[in-house]
């Protein structure tokens, strides 16, 4: 009973414990790409305008960005698709697949199911991220650039660029490289043509040549 008293002399004589916060207020939401916002604030309105579209859900927008590695050597040793993977990742920040062959070719020595490359499908918030990064700080390294084609799309409203090697992107560290490795960035838009299809890029910052 002493024990008791004691305990509850003690609760009475402690200082209150501080209320703890919502969760909500506790894990704020991560704060949404500025081009995301950007795309919903200003560019959405803009296409909306310039192609005369009535219900804001016609206006088109990106849908994902995948990045393709072809490893050709892969096929003789598998190993050296170990880095191609780990340079994909991160550039991308996710984890890539490893891609297989769906047939075999006798010629170029490849048999089904073969690792052959690795590839990444970004959407939501890591696509606009690497988007904006891809206009703004890649291209620009490229050597001599002097702006992307225009003539990349393929009827659909999807638009595929070619990259020659790996090192244009700040991620890759230059001494750990082996070898040069070549991509391809497919950027998949819910256009109905190539025409709102290249509106919605150039918008999005894509340095068309003139």
């Amino acid at each position: 009973m002493a024990k008791d008293k004691d305990n509850k002399k003690e609760k009475k004589g402690a200082a209150p414990e501080p209320e703890r916060a919502p969760a909500a207020a506790r894990h704020s939401a991560k704060e949404a790409p500025r081009l995301k916002t950007r795309f919903q604030k200003e560019i959405a309105p803009t296409l909306m305008k310039e192609f005369d579209f009535k219900n804001p859900m016609a206006v088109p927008h990106l849908e994902k960005i995948v990045l393709n590695m072809g490893v050709g050597e892969a096929t003789q040793n598998a190993k050296v698709l170990d880095p191609a993977v780990n340079e994909l990742g991160q550039i991308t920040g996710q984890k890539p697949v490893v891609t297989r062959a769906k047939k075999s070719i006798a010629a170029f020595k490849v048999r089904e199911g073969q690792s052959i490359g690795a590839m990444v499908t970004l959407r939501g918030d890591r696509m606009y991220e690497f988007f904006d990064r891809l206009v703004n700080v890649v291209l620009p390294r490229v050597r001599d650039f002097r702006g992307v084609s225009t003539k990349a799309f393929d009827g659909r409203g999807n638009y595929t660029l070619g990259l020659h090697d790996q090192l244009i992107f700040p991620e890759i560290d230059y001494a750990r490289v082996d070898k040069l490795k070549g991509m391809n960035v497919t950027i998949v838009t819910t256009a109905r043509t190539d025409e709102q299809a290249r509106a919605l890029l150039k918008n999005l910052g894509m340095p068309f040549r003139a």
